[in-house]
């Protein structure tokens, strides 16, 4: 049975994942981690793997202690971007056996989404993602639309698809979204929401929405489960949950 800490334990989805981890057979919650608790708690505790669901600002200095006590980590906190990965890489270099796993989102269905849209953007000329989530979501737009944005850009030039078509001349400032790798991305924020994407793809004469809702906190459990118990499979920095659920 695998020995488990959770890294922001208190919140909303930490919580809910704390859960999970209880009601499972083969893993075994040691550790609740808050903002006002010691890291020291989780080699006390002798946790093997840990789930990050903290902020951007403390996530890397979560990782870091964890790499270094040769404790895994799955990680659900937004916020990386290539510097932050380098720097990932830089410490499991020196930790071999230890794996991290950043998913960008833990659901189920988000992957199956993002895996789709990459898979349909290649055949149509027009592609933008509007991601939807509740106000209090620091980060925009969403890492999970970020991760679907260059997923849909990696497919269109494997196949070599050109540029997505825009005329737009003058706009105010950002009119058009955000544009990640080419590809232009839409947030909103709505009280009411949990997590929602949507993936319009559009040719000559018809259109694709792909679309995904997370209407419960409760959809990301899974996928940190199945994180938790691939990541000591997978040595090193692994980007992506779809590489550990053979998708």
């Amino acid at each position: 049975m695998t020995k488990v800490g959770v890294l922001g334990a208190k919140g909303k989805l930490g919580s809910v994942i704390c859960e999970g981890i209880g009601a499972s057979d083969d893993l075994e919650l040691v550790a609740r981690i808050g903002s006002q608790d010691t890291l020291d708690t989780l080699v006390e505790a002798g946790a093997e793997a840990v789930v990050d669901v903290t902020t951007p600002a403390a996530v890397m200095d979560n990782l870091r202690f964890c790499v270094e006590h040769g404790i895994h980590a799955v990680v659900g906190t937004t916020g990386f971007d290539d510097e932050r990965l380098a720097t990932l890489r830089g410490w499991l270099a020196d930790a071999p056996g230890v794996g991290v796993l950043i998913a960008p989102n833990f659901s189920i269905g988000a992957i199956l989404m993002m895996q789709l849209a990459a898979k349909a953007a290649p055949y149509f000329e027009s592609v933008e993602i509007v991601e939807l989530h509740h106000p209090t979501k620091a980060d925009a737009p969403s890492g999970t639309a970020q991760r679907t944005a260059h997923l849909i850009a990696e497919a269109r030039r494997a196949a070599g698809a050109g540029a997505v078509p825009d005329a737009t001349e003058t706009a105010l400032d950002g009119a058009r979204g955000a544009e990640v790798d080419g590809i232009r991305v839409h947030a909103l924020r709505i009280r009411g929401l949990v997590a929602h994407q949507e993936v319009v793809l559009g040719g000559v004469g018809e259109t694709l929405t792909i679309r995904h809702d997370s209407l419960d906190r409760a959809s990301f459990t899974q996928g940190a489960l199945a994180g938790l118990r691939a990541v000591s499979d997978h040595p090193g920095l692994t980007v992506g949950l779809e590489h550990v659920l053979g998708l």
